[in-house]
C-alpha cells in the first residue's frame, strides 16, 4: 500500500514480538509508521525518508559482538531517534558509550524517578513522591544495563537498581527509555510515545479511517486496471471488510468465492452466503468441497501440516475457477498484519514462527495468479474502524473471528467428519448461551475445542469412555496479546450440562485459563 502521507515514522526491528506493539501505538495516535529489518540497506533507509526512527527492542545481548548493530547512517539523516529497551542500549554503544551485564535484572513492573525536565515528559507522570519527584509506573524486561552514555547525552530518570532509566540528546533529538512505553502496563507509555512522534517529530495525525480508506480504494484501482479480481471470503470481519472496499473500487469486476470444506460452523454456509447476496449486494459463487478437504486431512495430525494443507485446497479451488475466466488475474484475500506476523519466518527477525496462517502460509510457491491484499498492513482494531467508516453495524463488526482452516483446527490431531459433527454442536451450545446471557459482546472470542481422549463417563448405569470439550473464551483489543474471560461459574456449569446431555459422545467440559502470550488463542 502506498502511503498517503510523505509524514512517516521508521520502527527498526530487532526481532522483538513487541515492536508489532509499537507500530500500533503509533498509529493509534494517528500517524502511519513503517516496521524496518535492523540490517536493511542503507539506501533504502534514506530513501524512506522518515520523520523520525524508533529503535526496538529485542531477544540480543548487546554486549555480544555478533549481536545485530543499526546502519550508522540512521544518527546522520537529522531526524529524531528513540531508542527502546535493547534499541536504547544499542544506540548508546554505537555513539561512543557503554553496556554491562546489569547486577539487578529487572523484569515486570518498575517505578522510575525523573530527575531532569525533558519534551517526552513534560507534565506527564503517575505520581509524586515526599521529595516531589515525579514518577512513572512502568515495565521493564532487561538483563543488561547502561554504564556510560554516550557524549553530549543528559541523564533524564532513573529506577532503584536502573541508573538510566532515560537519556536525552537535545540537540540532535536522540532520546532512550530503559522501559517498554509500548506496552499497557507502562501507564504512560502512549503519551510518552505521541509525545515524541507528535511533538518531537511534527507529524500529522492524518492515519485516519476515512484516509485509510480512500487510500487503499485508489491503490486497488490502479493496481487492478481493467482486470477481474476474485475474493476468497468467509464471512468474517476481515474477508467482509475487503470484500466491500474491493466491490467499491472495481464493481462487477470481483466475484467472491464462499468455500463450504466441511470445517464451517453450524448454518456457517446457508447464513452466510445469504447474508452476502440479500443484505451485501455481493455476488457470491458457493462452491462445495467438503469431501475433497476430509480427504486430504486424513491420518494427518500435525497443525502446521494441516494448515498448509487446507491453504492449499483453498488456492487450487480459487485457482480452478479462474481458469475459467481469462479476465481473472487477481486472487484477493482478508490477509490482515497480525496473520503476516504470527506466519512470517522473517530472515531479520529473530521472533519466532508462531503459526502459518491459512492464507499467508499455505499458498504454493509457484503462484501464477497473482495476490492482492488490501488489508495486509492493517491490524485488527484499524479493519474494525474501516468497517465502521463503510456503514458496517455493530453487530456484524463485533462478530468473533473464525479462522480460516475452520474446525480444522480445533480437533486436535487428526481431523474426522464425526469429530467435526460433534465440535460444532458443542460449539452452537456455547455462543447460543453466551448471547442469551448478554456475554457474547463481552468477550472477544469464544469458541469450543474437540480434544480426542477419551475421558470415564457413566451414563445411566453405563460405564463409558467418551470425548472431551473445552471452551475457549478471551478478551483483547488487538488480538496480539489476550486474557482469558471470567466468564461465571453458574453460565459455564449450565453450558457444560447441555453440551453433555445435548452432545452424544461428549462426557467432559473443561474451561482454558490461559492467556496469550504464552499460550496463542487458538489450540493448533
Amino acid at each position: 500500500m502506498k502511503t498517503f502521507s510523505k509524514k512517516q515514522i521508521l520502527i527498526v526491528d530487532f526481532g522483538s514480538q513487541y515492536s508489532q506493539l509499537i507500530a500500533r501505538r503509533v498509529r493509534e495516535v494517528g500517524v502511519y509508521c513503517k516496521i524496518i529489518p535492523w540490517n536493511i540497506n542503507k539506501i533504502k533507509i534514506k530513501n524512506l525518508k522518515p520523520n523520525g526512527i524508533i529503535l526496538s527492542g529485542g531477544p540480543d545481548s548487546t554486549i555480544n559482538r555478533n549481536s545485530p548493530r543499526v546502519q550508522k547512517i540512521i544518527f546522520n539523516m537529522n531526524v529524531p531517534i528513540l531508542g527502546i529497551c535493547y534499541g536504547m542500549q544499542i544506540m548508546s554503544i554505537q555513539l561512543g558509550g557503554n553496556v554491562v551485564q546489569s547486577s539487578f535484572r529487572e523484569f515486570g513492573f518498575s517505578k522510575v524517578y525523573v530527575h531532569e525536565t525533558c519534551v517526552l515528559l513534560d507534565d506527564i507522570y503517575d505520581s509524586v513522591d515526599e521529595e516531589g519527584t515525579h514518577v512513572l509506573d512502568v515495565w521493564m524486561s532487561h538483563g543488561d544495563t547502561v554504564s556510560v552514555i554516550p557524549k553530549d547525552f543528559k541523564l533524564i530518570a532513573s529506577t532503584k537498581n536502573c541508573k538510566f532509566a532515560i537519556i536525552e540528546n537535545k540537540k540532535r533529538n536522540f532520546y532512550g527509555v530503559q522501559f517498554h512505553p509500548e506496552v499497557t502496563h507502562t501507564k504512560q507509555g502512549l503519551r510518552i510515545l505521541k509525545r515524541f512522534v507528535i511533538k518531537v517529530c511534527k507529524c500529522k495525525t492524518n492515519w485516519t479511517p476515512s484516509n485509510i480508506l480512500k487510500n487503499i480504494t485508489e491503490n486497488i484501482r490502479t493496481i487492478v486496471g481493467k482486470d477481474e479480481v476474485i475474493l476468497a471470503i468467509s464471512g468474517g470481519i476481515d474477508s467482509l471488510v475487503t470484500a466491500i472496499i474491493l466491490n467499491r473500487a472495481i464493481g462487477k469486476k470481483l466475484i467472491c468465492i464462499f468455500v463450504d470444506n466441511g470445517l464451517l460452523r453450524e448454518n456457517e454456509s446457508s447464513d452466510v452466503t445469504k447474508f452476502l447476496n440479500e443484505k451485501m449486494n455481493l455476488y457470491v459463487r458457493k462452491i462445495v468441497a467438503k469431501s475433497r478437504f476430509f480427504n486430504a486431512l486424513s491420518g494427518v495430525s500435525d497443525p502446521e501440516t494441516k494448515r498448509k494443507i487446507i491453504g492449499k485446497l483453498f488456492f487450487e479451488i480459487f485457482n480452478e475457477q479462474a481458469k475459467k475466466n481469462k479476465k481473472i488475474k487477481w486472487l484477493a484475500q482478508g490477509t490482515i498484519c497480525s496473520d503476516v506476523i504470527e506466519s512470517a519466518k522473517i530472515k531479520y527477525n529473530r521472533a519466532s514462527l508462531i503459526k502459518s496462517h491459512h492464507n499467508v502460509g499455505g499458498l504454493p510457491k509457484n503462484i501464477k495468479i497473482k495476490l492482492i491484499e488490501p488489508l495486509r498492513r492493517l491490524f485488527k482494531d484499524e479493519v474494525k474502524k474501516i468497517g465502521f467508516e463503510l456503514g458496517l453495524s455493530y453487530e456484524i463488526m463485533n462478530r468473533h473471528p473464525f479462522p480460516g482452516p475452520g474446525l480444522g483446527i480445533r480437533i486436535i490431531g487428526e481431523v474426522k467428519k464425526l469429530y467435526c459433527d460433534l465440535l460444532r454442536k458443542a460449539d452452537a451450545i456455547f455462543i447460543d448461551e453466551l448471547k442469551k446471557n448478554d456475554l457474547y459482546q463481552k468477550v472477544s472470542q469464544a469458541f469450543a475445542v474437540f480434544i480426542p481422549v477419551r475421558s470415564i463417563s457413566v451414563v445411566g448405569d453405563d460405564r463409558k469412555y467418551e470425548w472431551i470439550i473445552s471452551l475457549r473464551a478471551v478478551e483483547t483489543t488487538d488480538f496480539m496479546t489476550a486474557k482469558w474471560a471470567y466468564l461465571p461459574h453458574k453460565f459455564l456449569s449450565f453450558v457444560s450440562t447441555r453440551i453433555i446431555n445435548e452432545v452424544p459422545g461428549i462426557s467432559r467440559v473443561v474451561y482454558d485459563i490461559s492467556n496469550k502470550p504464552p499460550s496463542t488463542i487458538e489450540w493448533e
